[in-house]
């Protein structure tokens, strides 16, 4: 496994970044399963996404800057040369990995992470890559979020494909909450693109002048994890401010309402905006109070562990823990806290293609749930 030495630790700690040098195997008595938690990579500088290669392989990328491609059967990861550079301040950096699903026909990796410019204003941007020798190459920008703005805060950044071929992805409201209801801005919305990067024709704001037309829905305030259940539908959660997290079943033009409408405060207490509904505006299918932050999404199809099969799965920041919530129709509900009370921070979940759940950390670690025995 990849090892911080004892100056690199001493760095991490200062950055905030993997200070722990080891993961002991753990097993957990689950509501539904008995599972074994283990590290399979340690060592990382706050790993931010983590997706699979048809061969088994990993890519993993790291908020400091930067991808991994790691083999978990051995704990090895070398980092990959061609990866774009990145603004890597406060909550941005390199984020989001996607292997395309048709990755065998067409060779596509796409990577989102925060970029800066000369005025030193940062936003997000969503390119595609092809391996080649253990380096990224045939770059590609496909979406770039404007405005530029000098904040530092919510890019959003998570990226998915669906079975149509279309490319979703999220960007914040870049902590300029009024943003996400204005539709000349990208911030504070979800995007729909083809996986090109063009711009599909039957949008729902291709037609209406002064939108910006890749939107798909928006009044979001920062959506960390998106995925699509069985039936193909998107569903997305976004953090709230002080309470208030979402989960969102999200459909073409809606408006989910941030900041008109929310279950959270303002950190120093105070109500937002003006109440938790209003006409026209989407009401969450779960929301959190008080919030867990969560980060990664997954709704679990695998075989490995069949009573979760077709339940949600989110990593918690701020309440560490994995969070398993079961979805009838558009009815979400919090089913169960896993490996809550061990500090955590999981910012990112998985699924291999044996139905085994890997979980990302803060804290530098990559972790694998399997059954137990």
């Amino acid at each position: 496994m990849r090892r911080p030495h004892a100056l690199a630790a001493v760095i991490a700690l200062a950055s905030g970044a993997a200070t722990a040098a080891a993961f002991e195997p753990v097993v957990v008595d689950t509501a539904q399963a008995k599972i074994r938690v283990s590290a399979v990579l340690d060592g990382l500088q706050i790993p931010w996404g983590l997706d699979f290669l048809p061969d088994g392989r990993a890519l993993v990328t790291e908020r400091a800057g930067g991808v991994r491609l790691a083999d978990f059967a051995t704990g090895d990861s070398v980092p990959l040369g061609g990866a774009p550079a990145v603004a890597a301040k406060n909550q941005g950096g390199m984020l989001d990995v996607l292997v395309h699903p048709r990755y065998g026909e067409n060779g596509w990796i796409y990577l989102c992470h925060s970029v800066e410019n000369e005025d030193g204003d940062n936003t997000t941007r969503v390119a595609r890559y092809r391996l080649r020798d253990a380096a990224l190459v045939d770059a590609q920008v496909l979406f770039t979020a404007e405005p530029w703005l000098d904040t530092v805060h919510h890019f959003g950044c998570r990226l998915r494909i669906d079975g149509d071929g279309y490319l979703f992805l999220s960007v914040g409201d870049r902590q300029q909450r009024q943003r996400a209801q204005e539709l000349d801005s990208h911030a504070g919305k979800i995007m729909r693109l083809h996986d090109d990067g063009r711009v599909p024709a039957d949008n729902p704001f291709v037609a209406r002048e002064g939108a910006k037309p890749e939107i798909w829905s928006y009044g979001h305030r920062n959506v960390q994890g998106m995925a699509f259940d069985a039936q193909g539908r998107l569903w997305a959660h976004e953090h709230g401010p002080r309470g208030g997290d979402e989960v969102n079943l999200v459909r073409p033009g809606r408006n989910y309402g941030w900041p008109v409408i929310t279950f959270g405060r303002e950190y120093w207490g105070p109500r937002i905006g003006e109440g938790t509904a209003k006409d026209g505006m989407q009401q969450p299918a779960l929301q959190w109070t008080p919030s867990i932050a969560p980060s990664g999404m997954l709704f679990y199809s695998g075989d490995a562990l069949p009573a979760w099969r077709g339940q949600l799965f989110s990593g918690a920041l701020v309440l560490t823990h994995l969070n398993r919530a079961t979805v009838d129709g558009e009815k979400v509900a919090e089913a169960e806290r896993i490996l809550a009370g061990r500090g955590l921070r999981i910012r990112d979940v998985e699924q291999d293609a044996q139905g085994l759940l890997y979980l990302l950390t803060d804290n530098g670690f990559v972790l694998r749930i399997e059954p137990a025995g």
